[in-house]
């Protein structure tokens, strides 16, 4: 990039700059091959895959998970 483009960034209204920020991780997200996980990272998701599978009702649901979240306040 040969240019900062951060001073025409500014200029946008908050919404359109959201909006850039959502398309900027949406294209980042398009190329999952682009960021590989490490060794430790791979290891841990296999760990709780593994823990999933084993225990299907082990976790808690997401609205419970949200309610406690949302409770704290």
């Amino acid at each position: 990039m040969g240019t900062n483009p951060l001073p025409e960034i500014l200029k946008l209204s908050v919404s359109e700059r959201i909006q850039l920020v959502e398309d900027i991780w949406d294209s980042i997200a398009a190329e999952p091959d682009a960021l590989p996980l490490t060794d430790e990272q791979q290891a841990e998701l296999d760990r709780r895959l593994a823990d999933a599978e084993t225990n299907p009702g082990g976790g808690t649901p997401w609205s419970e998970v949200k309610a406690r979240l949302l409770g704290s306040r």
